[in-house]
């Protein structure tokens, strides 16, 4: 008995001419803390520093001043999954959060 193998060439996908692959990378979040009468400016210092990584105290009055003056702070932007976590443990604390939005 006598075996032959044939070797056939790959099939490539076809590339179109002109064509070329954009890859966008993943997008930022924004993690955005609201006013409120209900928690106290210490609180919401306390909370910051406790669950924004590198956050400083100085920081931290700052944005809470921010969000006492103006409604509202970005307190920190980054990956998706990051931002769904500290989110998730600054509305934990107590305070008032909006929605996760894109940066």
């Amino acid at each position: 008995m006598v075996v032959t193998a044939v070797q056939t060439p790959l099939a490539r996908p076809q590339e179109k001419q002109g064509q070329t692959v954009v890859r966008k990378p993943y997008p930022n979040f924004k993690v955005i803390v609201l006013n409120d009468d209900v928690n106290t400016f210490e609180h919401v210092a306390k909370c910051l520093v406790q669950y924004i990584p590198q956050m400083t105290t100085d920081q931290a009055w700052e944005l809470t001043n921010q969000i006492h003056f103006e409604g509202q702070a970005i307190v920190w932007s980054g990956p998706q999954e990051q931002a769904e976590l500290y989110h998730m443990q600054l509305q934990r604390a107590g305070l008032t959060m909006a929605p996760l939005e894109a940066a």
